[in-house]
């Protein structure tokens, strides 16, 4: 692990002891367990300083180190005269003389479990009546605004209410807004703590609410951050109601924002709405994806820097320099910098930036695809034992199996799953379902129903980010496997080719088993066709390869028997 913002040397976790609170147990990061990494978090504003009890040099929580707060936490057991000293943990810090040392994660003492199980209904206090349903406050005149929002700084800290000891405040919109955070909360299952963290948002932020007053994101985002809400779907309510005012920064903006630096004006300004147009769409172009702005970008920057120490437009870039440029690359790269020169300078010769088109009928030849081999068992096998948890499982099976890609596994519903018919629909595409993959998504259905019973999310795969709202999970929690062989990626790859190599180089059949398209089934036919007529490949491998699907074969046997 390295430090937050990625610099610094790398320091691999071990047992030893904590760098901070000298606790015995596994280091999280640059050699502190968990706790103390938590600590020092820059949200929590405990900065770098002398301890008042022990003198160290740690971070401070109102001039304290952690090991001194979790030693005075013991030592208010033996000191507490009443109640309120029983509870209250700063009297006892100046009092801290020597420490009793401990193990990581052991600080917190646990109850004893109940004897009995407890009986709804029978003791605790009563659950709280949801909020009186609520429409919006009736607006028959509007005081206006005498100065825009965006130049007054509000102060939400003095609107905080307990709502523990007492009612909400007396205002229409914030009533409302509880109304629609109780209705979101019940069609997505939020847990208690999320309905309770989002409760005292909105009380701070609407406490003192008027008509015609517009909440800033920003400020959303200060206030959920302190009560450990997340900010999006605070934000969401607010939008819902209309009186967010979204003055945060694009994230596209600001990513391009990075990449433009070092250009000069006229250059960086005309590469900037050529990227807005590609991420925006144009009067006659579809938007693009992100990860093609971001490629086209990455491929052709040191060429816009280059240009923009010896040019100030891009009129004045020649053929010869974009092809100089090119000379220096070799394979997909230039493939790939040849396309992203090409959409530029047409946009710019469209557009009539440019009198003349620098990067037409540049050609950078046959395009020679990777011969793909396939996995050893050794690959295989790792991946296998890898997947300890019951998406890991879901995700091996739908790639090893099914071939399916990533964006397909996201995308797929609790629908697509018919269990007690055995089919699968992946992509728009039915298929059969194996013995294996039934009964690992049995095992994954179970776990999500006992993990999440409440969530309303449709998809069949959830987090606990995506188990409160209704979309897919991100790309990010789907890099399962990842720094292996055989990642998700390469099992679909080896599903593919082993079909091709076991039931013949048929085109139209991997185009029908997997809905590829015919350039690609043509592709994965050439790659087994080379493979098999190799004498090494030809003969009887050793290796079991990923499961390849003969359903086309015996669809007529009992459904057991597949």
């Amino acid at each position: 692990m390295v430090r937050r913002d990625g610099t610094g040397p790398r320091i691999a976790r071990s047992v030893t002891g904590c760098a901070e609170c000298l606790a015995w147990g596994l280091t999280h990061a640059r050699g502190v367990c968990l706790a103390c990494y938590n600590f020092s978090a820059p949200g929590f504003g405990h900065r770098l300083g002398d301890c008042g009890a022990c003198a160290r040099r740690v971070p401070l929580k109102d001039g304290y180190c952690r090991l001194c707060w979790c030693e005075a936490r013991e030592d208010r057991v033996d000191a507490a005269a009443d109640a309120r000293s029983a509870v209250v943990i700063a009297p006892h810090l100046p009092g801290v003389r020597c420490h009793q040392l401990f193990l990581a994660g052991m600080t917190r003492r646990r109850a004893a479990p109940r004897t009995t199980p407890r009986r709804p209904g029978a003791k605790g206090r009563p659950l709280k009546a949801p909020p009186t349903p609520t429409a919006r406050p009736d607006r028959r005149w509007t005081q206006l605004t005498l100065f825009p929002d965006t130049a007054l700084v509000r102060d939400y800290t003095a609107a905080a209410v307990d709502l523990r000891r007492g009612p909400a405040p007396d205002n229409p919109w914030l009533a409302w807004a509880l109304h629609v955070a109780h209705t979101t909360a019940e069609a997505r299952g939020w847990a208690p703590d999320t309905r309770r963290g989002m409760q005292r948002t909105l009380v701070t932020l609407l406490a003192g609410h008027h008509d015609s007053d517009r909440i800033r994101a920003t400020d959303v985002r200060i206030v959920a951050s302190g009560h450990s809400v997340n900010v999006d779907y605070a934000a969401e309510i607010l939008d819902v109601m209309g009186v967010l005012a979204e003055d945060r920064p694009h994230v596209f903006d600001t990513w391009l924002a990075v990449k433009l630096d070092g250009m000069t004006l006229a250059i960086g300004r005309e590469v900037g709405r050529w990227a807005h147009v590609l991420h925006d769409g144009g009067p006659r172009t579809l938007p693009r994806k992100p990860d093609t702005i971001r490629t086209y970008l990455r491929v052709m920057r040191p060429a816009l820097l280059d240009w923009s120490s010896r040019y100030d437009h891009l009129r004045e870039v020649t053929r010869d320099d974009v092809l100089a440029y090119l000379r220096r690359l070799r394979g997909e790269p230039r493939s790939s910098a040849a396309t992203a020169l090409r959409s530029l300078f047409s946009w710019a010769r469209r557009s009539g930036v440019i009198f003349r088109n620098p990067a037409t009928r540049i050609t950078t030849g046959r395009r020679e695809h990777v011969l793909w081999q396939p996995l050893s068992s050794e690959d295989i096998t790792e991946a296998v034992a890898m997947a300890t948890t019951p998406q890991a499982r879901v995700l091996i099976a739908m790639a090893a199996v099914h071939a399916a890609r990533p964006h397909q596994i996201r995308a797929m519903r609790l629908h697509d799953v018919d269990l007690a018919d055995r089919h699968l629909t992946i992509g728009g595409r039915r298929r059969p379902l194996d013995h294996l993959t039934h009964t690992v998504l049995r095992d994954w259905l179970t776990h999500r129903a006992q993990r999440w019973p409440a969530t309303a999310n449709p998809h069949l795969l959830i987090s606990k980010e995506s188990a409160l709202r209704y979309g897919p999970v991100s790309a990010v929690w789907m890099r399962e496997l990842r720094g292996l062989t055989a990642n998700l990626e390469r099992l679909r790859i080896d599903r593919q080719l082993e079909e091709a190599m076991t039931t013949g180089p048929d085109p139209l059949h991997l185009a029908m088993l997997f809905g590829i398209s015919e350039t690609t089934a043509i592709r994965y036919a050439n790659n087994a066709r080379q493979l098999l007529e190799t004498p090494h490949e030809a003969t009887a491998s050793t290796s079991p390869g990923t499961r390849a699907s003969v359903w086309h074969a015996d669809r007529n046997r009992p459904l057991g028997s597949r």
